[in-house]
């Protein structure tokens, strides 16, 4: 019987319906072998490293799944691209849709196309409001500390979010 993975992704969109952009690529994403367990509430946040566009739509969605990491992520790929995404011409810049794997296990990998746990997660307010909705005791297997620790260190003032309505 195949192992079934536990992993976090963390979802969002800043062009066109970003929130139906999301909503879309989780639906494309789940099937037979992955499906989502839970998902966090929906925050609007400011964009970070490259300023100069809207505004995100994030949330982040637990998720079950017998596909292996390189296996998510290359499910993950695809569904980015048919949401027409294209290769990033601006790093950190608009897209359509970004789905990116935080956790996956408890596992540590770190490959050329995949770190897990996501490299800059723990800086990452759109990130770490998003998983405390979910869990706030999930550890940092690199950290050793629980993502509500790893928000309450961040600067408040830097990184505006802000529950969707």
């Amino acid at each position: 019987m195949p192992k079934i993975h536990t992993a976090f992704i963390a979802v969002g969109s800043n062009l066109g319906n970003k929130i139906e952009n999301c909503k879309s690529g989780i639906r494309a994403l789940t099937g037979v072998d992955l499906r989502v367990k839970a998902r966090s509430r929906i925050y609007e946040t400011e964009p970070v490293d490259f300023k100069d566009q809207d505004w995100f739509v994030n949330f982040v969605v637990k998720i079950e799944t017998m596909l292996d990491p390189l296996g998510l992520l290359e499910r993950i790929q695809s569904v980015q691209r048919d949401a027409g995404r294209i290769s990033d011409a601006i790093r950190f810049g608009p897209r359509v849709l970004d789905l990116d794997i935080i956790f996956f296990d408890d596992i540590v990998l770190d490959l050329p196309q995949l770190v897990i746990p996501h490299p800059r997660m723990h800086k990452r307010r759109f990130v770490l409001r998003p998983l405390c909705d979910i869990d706030p005791g999930i550890m940092h297997p690199l950290k050793n500390q629980n993502v509500q620790t790893l928000l309450d260190d961040l600067d408040e003032k830097e990184q505006r979010i802000r529950e969707y309505k």
